[in-house]
C-alpha cells in the first residue's frame, strides 16, 4: 500500500498515560520509536516535545470519550496535522490487543491514509458547544423535575393535570405553594386559579379534592426548590451563550426563519458545526456527521434498508425536535414532506426526513448567507404528471366497480 506521510506521531489514549509511537521514513527505512507520558499538563507537554524532537509533522489519536481532549488541547498548535480520529475506524487486529501495538498501529494507519480525521471546532466554538450542552442537561433535568411533580400530585390523588395542559403553570405553582403551606380546601385553592383557568374552576374544585399528605409537601418543596434554581442556572447559560453568539447574530435571524427552527436550535446548530460549512463541502456529508442520512448496505447487487448512520447525537436531537414542529406548521413544504411520508412510512421514518430537510436548508444558509424561500405546501402536488395522475385515479375508481368517462374541462 502506498505511503503517504513519512513522519507520523500514533497515540493510544487513557485517562492517566498516554503510548506515544514515533513512525520516521529516513532513506526509505522505517523507524518507529514508542515511548510512555502522563495525561496532565506536565506529561503532555513532555510528550509534544518528544514528538517535535523526532520531527514528526502529523499526530493522530482516537476519540476515547473526554480522555482525548487534554491531550488534543495541550499539542494543539505544534503540528502541523493534529488528528482526533474515530475509534471504530482504527480498530486493530484481533489477538494484538495492547498499548504499544494499538499506538503503532495508528501511526501506521494514518501514514498510509487509511483513516480521515474527525471535525474538531476552533476553541471558541468548542466554548460555545460546552455551554449549549450543558444548558440542554439543565433543561432536561427541568423536565423530568416536572413529571416528578406530577408523580407527587397522582399519589395524593390531586388531578391538576386532567384540566390544565400542564402540571407547571402560574396556576398550578401557586396551588402548589399553597398545598405546601398546609392549605387543603379545595374550593380556597381552586381560587388562585389565573387567566384562562378561571372559567375551570368548578371542575378544578373537583379535581383538587385529594389527600394531600406532610410527606408529599417535603417532597413537592424540594422539587419546586430545584425547579427555580434550574431556571436560574438555565438563564444564566442562556445569557453567556448569547453573549459569545455576537458574530453570529445575522446568521441566527436568517435561520429562525425556517419553520420548526427557533434560536435555541439555530444557537445548536452553530456550536456544533461551527457555522464553517468548509467543513463539510455538501449537505450530504453535513446530514451524514448528524446522523440524519440512511447509511448502506449493498451486497451481491442486492440493496437492503438500513436505519440512519451514527453522527452527533446533540445536533440530531436538536433537529429532530425543530421537525415535529415544523411537521404541525400549515402551509409549509416540511409539513406536506412530514403527511407524504408517514402516510406510507409512519410518523418516526417522517420526522427524521424533515430533520433531514431542515439540515440541508440550514446548511445553504451557512454556506451561501441567503435568506429562507418556502417551496410551499403544493410543492409535490405541482410535480405530479397529470397523466400519470389521471390514470392512477380512473384505475381506483374502476376498482371501486365505477365506470369512467373523461371529458375535457372548457
Amino acid at each position: 500500500m502506498k505511503r503517504i506521510r513519512d513522519r507520523v506521531g500514533g497515540l493510544d489514549v487513557h485517562r492517566d498515560t498516554v503510548m506515544a509511537c514515533a513512525r520516521v521514513v529516513e532513506a526509505g527505512e522505517v523507524f518507529e520509536e514508542v515511548e510512555q507520558f502522563s495525561t496532565t499538563s506536565v506529561g503532555v507537554g513532555r510528550l509534544g516535545a518528544w514528538l517535535v524532537a523526532r520531527g514528526v509533522s502529523t499526530v493522530a489519536m482516537e476519540a476515547t470519550g473526554v480522555y482525548w481532549k487534554p491531550v488534543y488541547y495541550g499539542l494543539e498548535g505544534l503540528f502541523e496535522e493534529l488528528w482526533v480520529c474515530n475509534a471504530m475506524h482504527v480498530k486493530n487486529v484481533p489477538g494484538r490487543k495492547t498499548d504499544i501495538a494499538d499506538a503503532v498501529w495508528l501511526a501506521d494507519v494514518v501514514a498510509h491514509g487509511m483513516v480521515r480525521a474527525s471535525f474538531v471546532p476552533p476553541p471558541p466554538i468548542r466554548e460555545l458547544r460546552e455551554l449549549t450542552r450543558y444548558r440542554k442537561t439543565q433543561v432536561d433535568a427541568r423536565v423530568k423535575e416536572i413529571q416528578r411533580l406530577e408523580k407527587v400530585f397522582q399519589d395524593a390523588s390531586i388531578k391538576i393535570t386532567s384540566v390544565a395542559s400542564t402540571v407547571w403553570s402560574a396556576s398550578a405553582r401557586d396551588i402548589t405553594e399553597a398545598l405546601i403551606a398546609g392549605e387543603h380546601d379545595p374550593e380556597v385553592l381552586a381560587d388562585l386559579a389565573r387567566g384562562r383557568m378561571r372559567p375551570k374552576i368548578p371542575e378544578l374544585t373537583e379535581a383538587l379534592t385529594g389527600h394531600w399528605g406532610p410527606h408529599h409537601s417535603v417532597v413537592a418543596r424540594q422539587i419546586v426548590d430545584h425547579i427555580t434554581f434550574l431556571d436560574t442556572s438555565i438563564e444564566q447559560l442562556s445569557v453567556a451563550i448569547g453573549d459569545r453568539l455576537g458574530p453570529f447574530s445575522g446568521l441566527i435571524r436568517l435561520m429562525d426563519e425556517v419553520p420548526g427552527v427557533n434560536e435555541i436550535v439555530a444557537e445548536i446548530v452553530i456550536a456544533e458545526t461551527g457555522a464553517d460549512m468548509t467543513v463539510f463541502p455538501t449537505s450530504a456529508q453535513c446530514a451524514s456527521w448528524a446522523g440524519l442520512a440512511p447509511g448502506n448496505h449493498e451486497s451481491a447487487g442486492k440493496r437492503k434498508p438500513t436505519g440512519t448512520t451514527n453522527g452527533n447525537v446533540w445536533l440530531r436531537r436538536a433537529l429532530l425536535e425543530a421537525a415535529r414542529t415544523a411537521s404541525r406548521t400549515k402551509g409549509t413544504y416540511f409539513n406536506a414532506q412530514y403527511h407524504r411520508i408517514a402516510r406510507r412510512r409512519g410518523d418516526k421514518k417522517a420526522v427524521v426526513a424533515v430533520a433531514h430537510s431542515i439540515l440541508v436548508v440550514l446548511w445553504h444558509i451557512m454556506a451561501t448567507g441567503e435568506p429562507y424561500r418556502d417551496l410551499g405546501a403544493d410543492y409535490f402536488d405541482r410535480r405530479r404528471d397529470p397523466e400519470r395522475e389521471t390514470t392512477r385515479l380512473i384505475r381506483q375508481l374502476e376498482a371501486l366497480g365505477h365506470t369512467v368517462t373523461l371529458e375535457p374541462a372548457a
